[in-house]
């Protein structure tokens, strides 16, 4: 994949503000006409730059209003201790995000659920008994002040 250039980057940019743009729509911004645009808008996908286009769907109607950050420490470190904690996230329908990071924790995971009990039904249930964590902390979101996707 070359680098992005200044067109790329307008498109990528109006798409991530409005994913249902019509190609026609968004030729018009970016200042090129609509075969041009429908062509870098089929490379970028093809390069991995566009990886998909998703519904932004009110959390709440679908019983997922109630988030938590998660931080979990492994028992020990070793790669395969990894592979199965992570194996253990991919199977649980309340994890939405989960991120190997740096520092005093291994993992930082986003459950999304409809309410207090229904965390606490994960939490006690399904997080606590994955595989080589040794501390799981919660943190509860209380309100979200930004939210860029």
């Amino acid at each position: 994949m070359d680098r992005l250039d200044d067109i790329d980057r307008r498109i990528v940019a109006e798409l991530r503000s409005d994913g249902r743009i019509t190609v026609n729509d968004l030729a018009a911004r970016i200042g090129l006409s609509a075969s041009p645009t429908l062509r870098r808008m089929r490379r970028l996908e093809a390069d991995g730059v566009i990886r998909g286009y998703r519904a932004d769907v009110d959390p709440d109607a679908i019983d997922r209003g109630f988030s938590v950050w998660v931080t979990a420490r492994l028992a020990v470190g070793d790669p395969d201790a990894q592979l199965a904690f992570e194996a253990g996230l991919r199977a649980l329908d309340a994890v939405t995000e989960a991120h190997h990071v740096t520092g005093d924790v291994d993992y930082l995971i986003r459950v999304d659920v409809a309410d207090l009990a229904a965390y606490d039904h994960v939490i006690r249930n399904e997080l606590a008994s994955l595989p080589g964590q040794a501390h799981i902390t919660s943190y509860v979101v209380t309100s979200t002040a930004i939210e860029r996707r």
